[in-house]
This record gives C-alpha cells, structure tokens and sequence, in this order.
C-alpha cells in the first residue's frame, strides 16, 4: 500500500495527537460495543449507554497519569514494539483495576457489568496494539527501499532479521535482500519482512544465479574457516563478492545494521578468533616506568611503541638501527618526522659498548626486547649473522639491563625455538636460554614470549602472498600439506605484555594458538577474494623448514599461568662461557644442550 507523502509528512508531525484520539475512539467503541453486547436481550432503549460515556471519562481521568508514568505515546518507545505493548498492557491493566474498585464501591450499583469491563479492558488494548502496528507497518512500507544491490542472507537467526531489517528500511541502502538461506530445516518457510528463506548453503550457486545477487552476506556470530572457505569458493565462482559482520557482542547495543557489513578479515579466513588478554586490568605496571623497546622500527616493535603510548603513562625509548623504520615509527606516532626526540635511539644490538652507554644513561626500568633477524632462508645462508644479533646482541641487552637493575626483561621469541632445525630456531632457542640464566638470581623477572606467524608482519607469508596475487601470481607454496600457526600483531603484542606483567624467572610464555592452519588454504583464500584465476605452484620445503611447527619442545612440560589460554614451561639456563668460542658453528649445540636424550628416544 502507498500512501501519499504529504499524508505520510502530516501523520509524522502529528503523530502524538493522532495515537491518542485513535486511544479514545478505540476506549469508546470497546466499552459500548460490549454494553451493547451485554444488553442485547434487553428491550430496545434500556442499554446504559450514558453508563459507558461516564466510565470512559473516569478512564481518562484515571488513565492519563498512569500512561505519562509509563511513558505511552510520549516517544520513548518504537512504535509498534514489544516494549510499547507491555507499557500499553501496564495501563489498561491498572486502570480497568482502578474501575472495577470504583465500579464495586459505588453507592448506587455498579454502572458497569463485570462482563463488560473485563472485555472492554481487553478490546481497549488488543485495539490500541494493532492500531500501533498497523501505524508501524504503514511507516514501513514508506520506508522500503525497492532500491539497492540483489543480495543473498546467509543466516535466518537475529542477526539476518536485523540485517534485513536494516536494508529494508534504509532508503539509502546500496543493499537490496532477495533471499535468505539457513541449514536449519526448521527455517525452511520463513519470511522476514517477506523475504523468503529459500533452502541451505548448498543451494547458494542456485540462489545466486536465480535471484541475479551480486553480494553475499554472513549474518553469523561465528563462522568456521571451513565454512567460509565454501562460500567463499561458490561465490567467486559465481562472480560475486562475499562479506560478513561482526559478533553481535562486539557491537555496543548489540544491534547488527547495514553499516557493520564488512569484507572477510584475516581472523575469518584462518578461522581463529583473536585471544582476549584482558590488557587493561594490567598495564599500571607500565605506569610512569622507563620502557625501552629494542626494534622498535619492526612489525611487533613499532605495534609494541604505539600500544604503550596509547594506553600507558610510561616514559617510552625506542631503539634500532634503521633510521628509517624510526622516521616511519615517529610518523606512526606523532604525524612527525623530524627524529630529534630523545625517545629516538639510533643503535645497535651487535654493539657492546653502545648498550652499556644507552642502559647507563636511561636506566630503563622494563625492557622489551624485540631485535632480531627472523627470516629463515637468509640465515639458512648466513649463520654468522643470526649468531651476532639473535644470541650475541641478546647477549648485549640482557647484560646491560642485569648492570642497571632492570625489573622486567621481556624477550620476544618464536615457535622455531620449540624442537629447533634451522639456524633460526637455535638462535632463538639460545636467546631464550639466555634470558633464563639472566633470570636466575632473582633481580627481576627475565621471560621469553614464544608465539607463532605474526599476520601482516613484514616479510609475512601474507604479504608475499598478497604481492604475488596482485602481480597476477603464481602465487608460491613450498608444499600442499604445510601448515603454520598464526596470530594478529595487536594480539601478539598483548601477549608480551601480559607476559611481562606475570612471568616467573626463566619461563617462556606460549599462546594457546589453537589449530594449525594449511599455508596452501590460507593461499586459496587470498586469491579467492581477489577474484581472479591465479595458480599456485609448489616449490618444495626449504633447507631448515619444518612441514609443521611446534609451541613446546618435545621435552618441555607446560603448566597453567593466570591466563587460561597462555601456559609457561621452564627453560634451562646457559653457561656464558660456552658463547665464548665466537662463531656460530655450536649454535646448534647450544640450542640442543638439555634435549638430546629426548630427541634420540
């Protein structure tokens, strides 16, 4: 039904008066209706009519105060909604209670039959509910968008209500929904605002093509990485683009709309959830102490500065050796570039004397420690290299932070150090080993954090992913079966933190990363939203790579921390005499000493 525009503008403006006349009239109607009713025997002319007028005026008189109390038609309520009928429901109610006490007390009889009062009370409000809906659903309709995109639902539950909702009566939606699917067979009839659920994910293609779709949308609070692997490959196949929203418990009023419709996110793809670690209950630690963060230019060094400034009152230094990632960081940061800041420290790792300098004129209270060479084919060709700054330049900066009394040491390590192969996993391996005989006296807590791929990093599988997608591939895989743990950089970070707020002397701290994931899916994934055909090509594991990496060594027992998805194991400390010999030859030896007897069983 459509209804003219200026009518449409004079029912708005006068909305109040028009609800509250139609109140009346329905009052009216009801009570005389049911009089009528009641005296339909009676000879013609002996109905108390004049009964009805005085009991509708007592209800005005009774009513009104209690409707302002409650708030009916004083625009706090969604007309048509819920809470306006239970609000509506509270009115009638009382009052007809109110009546009915005056209608017993009355000198002179009742005015009204009980029969009358109890049905008019409930026609009074079946009335004024329906009105209120019929009012609704006129608003409604004028409302609809006919306008927008075809688009497919997939998920009938809240979230696909209010999404339909949502793109319904949103005259500015670019969406338009045309079908919903869900697999609860439960749902197979529903409509929502008339739009049909037309069967399962498995008639998505079908849907696709009969309705013309060119979107897709997941209206679920969780999906799985199979799940959206699916959808995702049916709809780059049918050439349209596949979004989704966010967990309702993630949205302030826990309303979904067309506004929260966003493209697949990395956590999506992998099917893996960022891990909460209920950072703010533990960052006054960081409260007005000297932190310095070495590699502050890299990936998890420039997220470690920037979360620091943002929720912390630290006095924050920031080291490392390319200038360039500190010009980068200080615009991060500030929107300058000028690096005449004293928070800027141009330094490196490998360099004793320079340490010692820097730690005996800051006197950092915490450190974080994120230098480091990490990609593992280089260091393959380069050993000596991972020697100087993964374990001789840790070295460095443990030495220095043990001179000046520092509290708390936080050394960022990796999965690679677990079961160690390659150069650098042993590096990392003795830096954590390292970190743990530092920790030994008690002055001060000196942990590693041990964590898998870090999503986005530079030089990350992603990136290179991403590059060569959009090079129009191939995109490179070293083998099929090859799988990686992945985490966000900010969930990364918060690890480290949270680590270095209640780790004990020596431990190393692991995420609980949940299930591994297939580098060659998480490839299909990337070129599946690109939308186009690009092959990928395997080129075989590396020198040093694992098919499948490990959080814990095959000697190494976890226990439980105060964080349910973040355990320690102990890691046994190193002799510095051992370090001695100068080159990176025993690195290996190092990093083994302790797992031999473990690893030849």
């Amino acid at each position: 039904m459509q209804v003219s525009p200026k009518l449409n503008s004079f029912a708005r403006r006068n909305r109040k008066w028009l609800i509250a006349t139609a109140d009346l009239a329905i009052a009216l109607v009801s009570i005389q209706g049911f009089l009528f009713l009641r005296y339909l025997d009676v000879e013609s002319g002996k109905t108390p009519y004049g009964h009805g007028f005085a009991a509708l005026f007592t209800a005005i008189l009774v009513g009104t105060p209690i409707s302002q109390a409650l708030y009916v038609n004083r625009g706090r309520f969604r007309v048509g909604s819920q809470e306006e009928a239970l609000a509506i429901a509270m009115t009638v109610g009382s009052t007809a209670m109110i009546l009915g006490v005056i209608n017993e007390l009355n000198t002179h009889g009742r005015y009204l039959p009980i029969s009358t009062l109890l049905g008019a009370s409930m026609s009074t409000f079946l009335g004024m509910c329906g009105y209120r809906l019929w009012m609704r659903a006129l608003r409604d309709n004028a409302l609809k968008s006919e306008r927008g995109v075809p688009t497919v639902i997939y998920g009938a539950g809240n979230a696909g209500a209010q999404l339909v909702d949502s793109m319904m009566l949103n005259p500015e939606s670019p969406f338009l929904p045309v079908a919903l699917l869900d697999d609860d067979p439960n749902k197979r009839n529903l409509r929502i605002r008339g739009v049909p659920v037309v069967g399962t994910r498995k008639e998505l293609a079908e849907t696709i093509e009969r309705t013309h779709a060119e979107y897709v949308v997941v209206a679920l609070a969780h999906g799985s990485s199979a799940l959206y692997a699916e959808l995702s490959q049916t709809c780059r196949q049918a050439g349209v683009k596949l979004k989704t929203i966010p967990p309702l418990s993630s949205l302030l009023d826990g309303r979904v709309g067309i506004k929260n419709i966003e493209d697949l996110s990395l956590a999506d793809i992998l099917g893996r959830k960022e891990v909460e670690t209920s950072l703010q209950s533990i960052l006054e630690y960081l409260d007005g102490r000297r932190v310095l963060v070495t590699g502050a230019g890299g990936s998890i060094g420039s997220e470690l500065c920037r979360q620091l400034r943002d929720h912390t009152n630290c006095n924050l230094i920031m080291l490392d050796r390319d200038e360039s990632a500190l010009h980068a960081l200080e615009l991060s940061l500030s929107g300058q570039g000028l690096l005449t800041s004293p928070e800027f420290v141009l330094a490196d790792i490998r360099d004793t004397a320079r340490m010692h300098e820097i730690f005996d004129e800051r006197k950092p209270n915490i450190v974080f420690h994120a230098a480091a060479l990490k990609h593992l084919p280089m260091l393959e060709q380069y050993p000596d290299e991972a020697w100087k700054t993964n374990v001789l330049g840790t070295r460095n900066v443990l030495e220095a932070a043990k001179r000046v009394g520092v509290e708390v040491f936080a050394n960022i390590s990796t999965d690679k150090a677990a079961n160690p192969v390659s150069v650098l996993g042993y590096s990392k391996r003795v830096a954590e080993r390292l970190t743990a005989h530092y920790g030994r006296d008690g002055n001060g807590r000196y942990v590693s954090v041990r964590f898998g791929n870090v999503l986005a990093s530079r030089g990350s599988v992603l990136e290179t992913f991403s590059r060569q997608i959009a090079a129009g591939g191939p995109v490179t895989v070293t083998d099929p079966e090859v799988t990686r743990f992945f985490m966000t950089i900010p969930e990364a970070v918060e690890l480290v933190i949270q680590a270095a707020a209640f780790g004990e002397h020596g431990d190393v701290l692991v995420l609980d990363m949940g299930e591994p994931v297939r580098i060659a899916q998480v490839a299909e994934h990337l070129i599946n939203l690109s939308n186009q055909s690009i092959d990928i090509v395997f080129t075989g594991l590396r020198e040093g790579e694992k098919l499948h990496e490990d959080l814990f060594g095959v000697n190494e027992e976890s226990a439980l921390t105060q964080h349910p998805m973040i355990s320690r194991v102990a890691v046994e400390g190193i002799d510095l005499g051992l370090l001695e010999d100068g080159s990176a030859g025993h690195m290996k030896d190092l990093a083994l000493h302790g797992m031999r007897d473990s690893l030849s069983s």
